[in-house]
């Protein structure tokens, strides 16, 4: 990982894989796979070391992301997270602002990415005439 520019986890671990002296000045994580209470991808040395720790949701991030072990063992606060996707999409907080920041989004994935997930998916395959239509309800 060293001289990687971004690095994305998706791992079910509950123990950190990817550790802090592996992880230069200017990169951003993307972690998806600390979605549950007691799961971790990174060295909490890396969220410390970070400018920027941005959620999908803060309330499920601090119960189930990335954040919620250190969190737990006091070596985060909630008041680390900088704040969530929605807000920096909507302008209302910076993204990345120097180029050497440290920079982590914490997905635990939210209801409504899943259903524009599967409407966009069912419109493309109705679209194109694919897949089969199963009564599921009589």
């Amino acid at each position: 990982m060293v001289g990687a520019d971004i690095v994305v986890t998706t791992t079910p671990s509950r123990k950190p894989i990817v550790m802090s002296r592996w992880i230069g000045d200017g990169v951003h994580l993307n972690c998806i796979g600390a979605d549950a209470p007691g799961k971790q991808e990174l060295d909490p040395e890396i969220l410390k070391r970070a400018s920027k720790i941005v959620v999908d949701d803060i309330e499920q991030a601090v119960h189930g992301g990335e954040v919620n072990v250190p969190i737990s063992q006091g070596i985060l606060r909630r008041e680390d997270i900088y704040g969530e996707i929605g807000e920096i999409i909507a302008g209302l907080k910076n993204g990345r602002e120097r180029s050497e920041e440290i920079t982590v989004f914490s997905s635990t994935g939210l209801a409504i990415q899943d259903a524009v997930a599967a409407s966009l998916a069912y419109k493309r395959a109705v679209e194109k005439n694919v897949g089969s239509y199963l009564k599921l309800v009589a």
